[in-house]
């Protein structure tokens, strides 16, 4: 088959994907937000690219009324995003010291030891499984993106580039190896094809195994309007409810889940196999029954969101008119995929930030994607003064007004956008 000939099967296949619901194949028929246009929120620019031509695609997110999924139509394939990210784990110290304290935790209670086996899917640059290592478990981490895999095993992990699915768990199979522990954390929202994906898991998993999965809660999405998290990277996003519908569809069970404050306000859930000894936590039914209180099995609202995220947008954009009219000075503080869709859905270009600021210095002297707001260095902040900084992962806003508090020495001022437009001035707050 030619090239051509294997493109056109693709899109056929995707155009099918793209009317009905990837977990349960219903037709999709609702809308929970419609952003809009907007590029690939980690396709940054170097200043040669920036009167190239930009692709973008629709950022119009749908829900499933048979199993409750909420998810993108695949525009942007896998490939296309992860072969190399910009994204590394261990440039956020909370969430690098939030995945420690989950190692140590779960090798406590799983009772793992040398003869353990845990492995972690979209491991990206070691930020979890490096701290198994002082613990004496075996790891393996599989990753995609060959740019963050090199950073991981340069940490002395061991990671295998490559995507995961059933052809990867057999053949991992077919090799001896088979998991005690499976770890995804913010992988199962970037996955398109969730059935092969969960089928690797089950193939991959030993009889008493456990898999434990994290990924921002769709309930928190919706009450408190974080919109911006919605982007191409994530093809899915995930209630309890349907987690618990798609681990049946492939012989696993909620054994128990947490609710965290990491992205916003996640999940961490627990799976074993149907047949394994592991008992059912209390907190599964409590989670349930309140997500259906809730109105998560509603459709009205799922598709009451809408206004929500254009009732932002508007507040956010009179405040930025109106600082700039006084005659004030606006930088972003971050460039996370969250931040470029915010960025793109409100249309906040250099006529409001100057820059913005990230740790990560794979990003620094790019450019944002869509808005094209160069990216510098923290110290840029140091040098500029600017009278307000914008903070893009708000997510981690108390360690960022930490780590940057000496701003209030001339002034300055947070802006943090979601969800709701909050100014935050640190010469109020204590140390």
């Amino acid at each position: 088959m030619n090239i051509q000939a294997v493109e056109i099967v693709r899109d056929q296949n995707t155009a099918r994907r793209n009317v009905s619901c990837r977990l349960c194949g219903s037709r999709l028929r609702h809308t929970l937000v419609d952003l809009g246009m907007s590029p690939p929120c980690e396709s940054f620019l170097q200043a040669e690219q920036l009167d190239q031509m930009e692709l973008y695609y629709p950022l119009n997110v749908l829900v499933c009324d048979r199993c409750y999924l909420v998810q993108l139509k695949e525009y942007v394939s896998p490939e296309t995003i992860f072969s190399e990210y910009a994204y590394f784990s261990s440039f956020s110290t909370s969430w690098v010291a939030h995945a420690k304290a989950y190692c140590g935790a779960i090798t406590e209670r799983l009772g793992l030891g040398a003869d353990s086996f845990a492995v972690e899917l979209a491991s990206n640059d070691g930020y979890l499984l490096q701290h198994f290592l002082p613990l004496g478990v075996p790891v393996l981490g599989v990753e995609p993106a060959a740019n963050v895999a090199r950073a991981a095993v340069e940490k002395g992990v061991p990671t295998r580039v490559d995507f995961f699915g059933v052809r990867l768990a057999l053949q991992m199979v077919a090799e001896g190896l088979r998991a005690d522990l499976i770890i995804g954390n913010n992988v199962l929202a970037q996955v398109p094809d969730l059935n092969d994906f969960v089928a690797g898991i089950k193939i991959l998993l030993k009889p008493e195994g456990v898999v434990t999965l994290e990924f921002p809660h769709v309930e928190r999405l919706m009450t408190e309007n974080q919109f911006d998290t919605i982007y191409h990277e994530h093809f899915s996003y995930f209630s309890l409810l349907t987690i618990d519908l798609m681990a049946a569809r492939h012989g696993l069970r909620l054994i128990d889940v947490e609710e965290l404050p990491t992205h916003g306000g996640s999940l961490r859930v627990y799976l074993a196999n149907e047949g394994s000894s592991w008992a059912t936590d209390d907190s599964i039914a409590e989670l349930l029954d309140r997500e259906k209180r809730h109105g998560l099995t509603e459709m009205t609202t799922y598709t009451s969101f809408g206004y929500k995220a254009q009732r932002a947008k508007r507040d956010l954009l009179a405040f930025l008119i109106s600082a700039k009219d006084e005659g004030k000075t606006i930088c972003g503080y971050g460039a996370p995929g969250k931040g470029n869709t915010l960025l793109n859905y409100c249309a906040i270009g250099t006529d409001f930030l100057d820059f913005t600021v990230d740790r990560n210095p794979y990003k620094h002297g790019r450019f944002t994607p869509g808005m094209h707001i160069p990216i510098k260095s923290i110290e840029a902040i140091e040098q500029a003064k600017p009278d307000y900084i914008l903070v893009l992962p708000w997510n981690l806003k108390d360690e960022i007004i930490q780590q940057m508090h000496h701003v209030a020495a001339w002034g300055a001022k947070f802006v943090v956008p979601i969800p709701f437009v909050t100014v935050i001035d640190p010469s109020e707050l204590r140390r």
